[in-house]
């Protein structure tokens, strides 16, 4: 039985305090200002006080990055006595990833809003990499003096015990060639050496738990053939391809043993569809000397795959239900252990975050009635320690209950979300409502705390998540249930969540605006142009505003109209061809003189997914139909608000506008 305790093992917060050098009484101001009232909306838009959190090999060690307001700091403590072995400001750089390179190395992955023009380089979000030296407390940054190749990550990075040591294998661009080669890392200088020759076409590979590379995917864009390469000799040969302009196979690392590799591939010949799967594909393992191929024998398909952290082969997988995150085990001791977990976590679905290297140490992640805890669950010693709080500012009683709804759509489709309350509220009535559309579309919202929807429940607000068709989790004819349905019945299912509240008297329907990001952003136009007479406002963040001229945008991103981008929107928006006029009925922009409410657009100048004239347009739009409208551009933003002090100035004018436009009281 597992013992949950709070040690206190190391003041994370505390620590980076005194690094940044803010005050210990501000934070005992705060907390004493909070116990007269909900936190403060900048407590919900300020980052993480702990972002990512890693094991050590040996479970021994822990890094973090730690944030206070828009600094950032890795720190490094040993487990068993507490002592801090490394702790520096890394600034402002937007961390991303944060891995052990054995038990002396520590890389740190960031990004930055860029391009390079004298390589053809668009502007986009570039990733680094930095690996720290423990013993000399130095960095060194990843593929720097490496000849003729950018210092830029092109993919993720590998991190593997090879015969010769421990190793770091990324993939660079040589700006002569165009040769995109695997490279592994000398972890003293920075400098890269090619270990495998790869193209632009080089589409993903396996590494084994050696460093050796066991199988290949070649993809060619204006075809759409994807071709499995599998070990001959010295090289590799093609032992299965598909033409799919869509949703082509994918990797998903290593198998069972050490020769196979997992694929997610379309094929019908081999076994039939998945219907828990969200695309044509099942998952097979692959033997890279026979060619064979067998069905992975899940009994849920997972989202994801979980690997061993020192062999590398597949010993579960992952899944995102109604209720949290569940794993299914297909290794003994992984299977016992994590059982173990569940039991001592009950109702809360804990997320593992990492593990040591013999699986006696993990590390969790909790936010179910909670603002996140990260807590290490020791077997040998029983018990599990709560180690960090995400957001120290926001107690648990200052956490909204948040519920799974389902309801039914329209035409009878069954739509599952979740409400968040107000604090303190047991018995909603006649509440004021905030939608809020999650982005993708082909994505969800899932059970836990989120900040955005938890900073409008402390507002006095009801707010409805909902899974609208067209969202992952629930089988691949829901999200074709959405292709063609923008602006249409992925729209409505939002509305009829609206009136299945209303019917329910959880909400008053005279008092509803919309709000959402990225596609949510798309959402909240369309409700007032589309789906006129159910909110009183809306807030779009991010947000596409004229479908047409965001898919050629991407083509021109991608170097042409006829790639795998541009496919997948046509068929999600429902497009018969590229710059298919039939989108415009469907585009906010372009019926800007319907609007039926007052509109805030708010949007990141750095955004490199959804580009900032997406909301230019609109507002311009509906200025020249004389419709009220507002847009706050924010400096230095990219496009998932990855600064504290943008996200904060975005949940204060969206409660400002909330507030003019559907009041509280």
């Amino acid at each position: 039985m597992l013992k949950i305790r709070l040690p206190g093992l190391f003041p994370v917060a505390l620590s980076v305090a005194i690094l940044c050098g803010v005050a210990v009484e501000g934070v005992q101001a705060r907390e004493q200002e909070q116990e007269q009232g909900p936190p403060p909306l900048a407590a919900y838009g300020a980052s993480p006080a702990v972002e990512l959190m890693e094991l050590s090999p040996s479970g021994d060690l822990i890094a973090r990055i730690t944030v206070v307001g828009e600094e950032r700091a890795l720190a490094v403590t040993r487990m068993t006595t507490g002592e801090h072995l490394f702790a520096a400001i890394v600034g402002d750089a937007k961390v991303r990833d944060l891995r052990w390179i054995g038990e002396g190395r520590v890389l740190v992955v960031s990004s930055q809003t860029r391009g390079i023009p004298a390589f053809g380089v668009p502007r986009s979000e570039l990733y680094f990499g930095l690996v720290l030296n423990l013993e000399t407390k130095k960095f060194v940054q990843v593929l720097e003096k490496t000849p003729d190749v950018l210092a830029v990550l092109y993919g993720g990075a590998l991190v593997r015990r090879t015969p010769q040591g421990d190793a770091l294998f990324v993939r660079g661009v040589d700006v002569n060639s165009g040769q995109i080669d695997l490279h592994r890392i000398d972890l003293n200088t920075g400098r890269g050496r090619s270990v495998e020759s790869m193209t632009r076409e080089t589409d993903d590979y396996v590494l084994n738990a050696e460093g050796e590379v066991i199988a290949l995917a070649r993809y060619v864009e204006r075809s759409g053939r994807w071709s499995l390469m599998l070990p001959r000799g010295r090289g590799f040969r093609e032992a299965w391809s598909i033409v799919a302009p869509v949703d082509p196979p994918s990797f998903v690392g290593m198998g069972r043993t050490p020769r196979t590799v997992v694929v997610s591939a379309y094929r019908p010949d081999l076994a039939p569809e998945d219907p828990e799967s969200e695309t044509p594909s099942v998952l097979f393992e692959v033997d890279v000397d026979t060619g064979e191929w067998s069905r992975l024998p899940f009994e849920h398909h997972p989202n994801y795959l979980v690997h061993h952290p020192v062999s590398r082969l597949l010993i579960g997988g992952q899944r995102v239900e109604d209720d949290g995150t569940r794993y299914e085990f297909i290794e003994p001791t992984a299977s016992r252990r994590w059982r173990s977990i569940e039991r001592a976590f009950p109702g809360k679905a804990p997320v593992m975050t990492s593990w040591s290297d013999d699986l006696s140490k993990v590390l969790v992640y909790i936010d179910t009635g909670e603002s996140g805890l990260y807590q290490l669950v020791d077997f040998d010693r029983g018990v599990a320690d709560v180690l960090a709080v995400a957001y120290p500012a926001i107690p648990a009683e200052k956490v909204g209950a948040q519920s799974l709804v389902q309801y039914k759509a329209a035409d009878g489709l069954e739509i599952s979300g979740y409400l968040t309350l107000p604090p303190g509220v047991e018995a909603p009535e006649k509440l004021p409502l905030a939608v809020l559309a999650h982005g993708g579309p082909e994505a969800r919202d899932a059970a836990g705390f989120d900040y955005w929807a938890q900073a409008l429940a402390s507002r006095g607000y009801a707010v409805l998540q909902a899974n609208f068709r067209g969202s992952t989790g629930y089988g691949r004819d829901f999200i074709e249930a959405g292709y063609g349905e923008w602006g249409r019945k992925m729209q409505t299912d939002l509305s009829d969540g609206v009136r299945w509240l209303a019917e329910q008297g959880t909400i008053d329907p005279d008092r509803v605006c919309i709000i959402g990001a990225s596609y949510g952003g798309y959402a909240a136009m369309a409700g007032l142009t589309l789906d006129k007479g159910v909110y009183r406002c809306g807030v779009a963040v991010s947000g596409v505003s004229d479908l047409r001229r965001m898919v050629a945008w991407e083509a021109r991103q991608e170097g042409g109209r006829d790639n795998q981008t541009v496919r997948y929107w046509n068929r999600f928006m429902g497009a018969a061809r590229f710059n298919d006029r039939a989108l415009d009925d469907l585009s906010p922009a372009r019926l800007a003189a319907t609007v039926d409410a007052p509109l805030l657009l708010i949007h990141g100048k750095d955004d490199t997914v959804v580009p900032i004239d997406q909301s230019r347009i609109m507002a311009e739009a509906m200025r020249r139909a004389g419709k009220p409208v507002e847009l706050i551009e924010l400096p230095g933003e990219d496009h998932w608000m990855s600064r504290a002090e943008t996200r904060q100035r975005m949940l204060a004018e969206t409660v400002r506008f909330l507030e003019s436009h559907n009041p509280v009281d």
